[in-house]
């Protein structure tokens, strides 16, 4: 049910997508990109970090990807992750699985912390990050304006691993992921497959 993100799944993960950006405070983004945007921002993303789909019956019900935070060369060992679902896939555990496999690609990559950044209104997603194990490291209020109002920001953290010193930088996912057999070792490891 989980499966590595195609060019072809564009379309299908904008409409996905698409509501955050119209109907709620989920995203600060304000216009929904065309299809055109969103596939350079799928190519330029999978250069290096994972972008798993859940796909059931031949529908995506829901997506989640990796992208770096920061730009400096200090802080490439961090990743932030996001994740979108249907409404309808809500509370059937499929974000915690493709997070789950998400954070799992990362850490074989050589990442060794994982940021998420939600919007205070976003409570679902809140408790479902520390449920996850990450924990707020900061708040900032009133950051953003959408719809009419101020939205407050919490940056959440995750360590996947402390301490030593992490040698080279973090390698391109698909170094690590290099075929569905192995990516499905990589979900067998974690009983997701």
């Amino acid at each position: 049910m989980i499966r590595i993100a195609r060019e072809a799944d564009v379309p299908r993960m904008l409409a996905i997508y698409a509501p955050y950006i119209k109907n709620t405070t989920i995203t600060f983004e304000y216009d929904i990109p065309s299809e055109e945007a969103f596939l350079e921002r799928f190519r330029k993303l999978t250069k290096q970090f994972p972008w798993l789909v859940w796909e059931e019956d031949g529908k995506i019900l829901g997506y989640v990807y990796g992208s770096a935070p920061f730009e400096r060369d200090a802080y490439r060992w961090c990743a932030e992750d996001s994740v979108y679902l249907l409404p309808e896939a809500k509370g059937k555990g499929i974000g915690t699985k493709l997070c789950t496999a998400l954070e799992k690609v990362l850490f074989y990559q050589g990442y060794r912390r994982i940021y998420a950044l939600i919007t205070a209104e976003n409570s679902e997603s809140i408790a479902f990050h520390e449920k996850m194990g990450y924990y707020i490291q900061a708040q900032f209020p009133d950051c953003g304006f959408k719809h009419g109002r101020w939205c407050g920001l919490y940056w959440m953290e995750k360590r996947l691993k402390i301490g030593e010193n992490p040698g080279s930088f973090p390698l391109p996912w698909l170094s690590i992921v290099q075929d569905a057999e192995t990516f499905s070792n990589i979900l067998d490891s974690l009983s997701l497959s």
